[in-house]
């Protein structure tokens, strides 16, 4: 399925006989928040990322929600370093790697946290508190997400905020997070560029695509899409923000 769709798989790597990643989790009645119940790393416990050659020239680098150590690896295996380098991480290793996690976070541009996380990480309950304080971390940017109400993105004084849109179910969040990821750095790849315009944008795309990711289990809605749809549920953010006002 990724090959047909243009995916590059050199730095695929299939362990046989090894257990997947396995993280089971209960969802709260807003199907916002959830209590985690079980996290396996299995194959990814002593994971060691090969670089594939075709890989070394890349000049957006998304570093996945894995061990910091992993996601430093990553880095300081590359021969150049990437024009940009976002980096997504979680509650888990906060509780059990905060020392590799502090380390990774400042090799970063860009990082991506839930609110619970940022105040986690932070021991700041206000976001923009906890969100000044991550910039002074290293990073450039830092995106919080909010799950069901939208995402905050900070840089320097500046702040963007954009909505989730409302949906009348949600089928599985599962996933939405890395989804967002995904189209965030995307749209950045497409467009080549890193401006703070470009990030608001890519916001929108991010949050365009996890809102497609929680209205069916897995991967069902996401490979069903294309561009029209895309593009479709971009206009639909914009929509539900934008407004005339007159001053008198």
């Amino acid at each position: 399925m990724m090959q047909n769709r243009g995916i590059n798989t050199d730095g695929l790597q299939i362990k046989k006989g090894e257990k997947t990643f396995f993280w089971a989790g209960k969802y709260h009645e807003d199907m916002n928040s959830r209590d985690t119940l079980d996290t396996q790393l299995n194959v990814l416990s002593n994971f060691d990322p090969i670089i594939p050659d075709s890989y070394q020239d890349c000049e957006y680098l998304m570093l996945g929600n894995l061990m910091p150590s992993i996601q430093m690896s990553v880095i300081q295996r590359l021969k150049k370093r990437p024009k940009l380098i976002v980096m997504d991480t979680m509650n888990f290793w906060m509780e059990i790697a905060m020392d590799d996690l502090i380390k990774t976070i400042e090799m970063v541009d860009v990082l991506t946290i839930n609110d619970a996380e940022a105040r986690q990480l932070t021991g700041e309950y206000s976001l923009v508190k906890a969100a000044r304080k991550v910039l002074t971390m290293g990073p450039k940017y830092l995106i919080i997400k909010k799950g069901e109400h939208g995402a905050l993105l900070f840089h320097e004084n500046q702040v963007f905020f954009a909505p989730a849109l409302p949906l009348e179910e949600v089928f599985d969040p599962t996933g939405a997070g890395d989804t967002f990821a995904g189209g965030f750095i995307g749209h950045l790849a497409s467009t080549n560029s890193v401006s703070f315009e470009s990030m608001k944008r890519a916001v929108i795309y991010g949050s365009a695509m996890a809102s497609y990711c929680v209205e069916k289990f897995g991967l069902e809605r996401i490979v069903s899409l294309n561009d029209d749809d895309v593009e479709s549920r971009v206009q639909q953010f914009v929509d539900l923000v934008q407004f005339d006002i007159t001053l008198v």
